[in-house]
């Protein structure tokens, strides 16, 4: 379950930008995920919520994007979008993809307080 550690580097990284923006209080956090990330989003939030106890995160809202993986398609030379291990390529349908982007949680930002 890799969900608590990244909850944990979540909010330490959150708990980072509060200290040098001199934030008291973090009460939204919108975070992107992209498709091949492997993230289970039930298990993250509920580790989410733990984790930001006794932080300035506590209690905030986790709004949550979620965002297809960017591919290469060797057979038909398009930059395509999936959103599984198991999609193949939308244009031509062939399975010669190489993922570009598309495992990565990233904090797109914080309403603070």
């Amino acid at each position: 379950m890799h969900e608590v550690a990244l909850c944990q580097s979540t909010v330490d990284i959150i708990e980072q930008q509060a200290k040098l923006n001199a934030v008291t209080r973090v009460s939204g956090v919108w975070l992107e995920i992209r498709a091949l990330s492997c993230i289970e989003e039930g298990a993250f939030r509920f580790c989410f919520d733990i984790a930001c106890r006794g932080t300035v995160a506590e209690g905030c809202q986790l709004h949550v994007i979620h965002t297809p993986a960017q591919a290469w398609c060797w057979d038909c030379s398009k930059m395509v979008e999936v959103e599984s291990h198991q999609s193949g390529c939308p244009q031509c349908q062939s399975f010669n993809l190489k993922v570009e982007n598309g495992d990565s949680l990233r904090i797109k930002e914080l309403e603070v307080e």
